[in-house]
């Protein structure tokens, strides 16, 4: 079982920084890929970028390469994403989840087994 809780979503303007984060809870983080989807009113929950259980690969959605950045610190059990140069399609709630299951690196929600509640981010002047 893991409990995953984010935070530091919040308003920001156009061309800002966020980082969020995600504590979880549970013996199973360190041996969990981490992903971090986001999902924009009326539209599905789209995957934004995954972390591998040691931290060593990364994977990103085409949307946020070259901006976004996930990072990991097993020792806090803690995953973070770092958000620059926001733009305001950026605006959604973004979830951290837990693949609990296997090595790599999925995009697809269903492969994920466990959520957190989301945080809301908001990009506008």
């Amino acid at each position: 079982q893991v409990q995953l809780v984010e935070s530091g979503g919040g308003l920001v303007q156009p061309g800002g920084s966020l980082r969020l984060s995600c504590a979880a809870s549970g013996r199973t983080f360190s041996s969990s890929v981490m992903g971090w989807f986001r999902q924009a009113p009326g539209k599905e929950r789209e995957f934004v970028g995954a972390i591998t259980r040691n931290g060593g690969n990364t994977y990103y959605a085409d949307s946020v390469k070259g901006r976004f950045t996930i990072s990991r610190d097993n020792a806090k059990n803690t995953v973070y994403l770092q958000m620059n140069g926001l733009k305001p399609e950026d605006t959604a709630v973004y979830y951290c989840a837990a693949k609990t299951r296997g090595y790599a690196i999925n995009t697809g929600p269903i492969n994920y087994d466990y959520w957190g509640q989301g945080t809301q981010v908001t990009v506008s002047s």
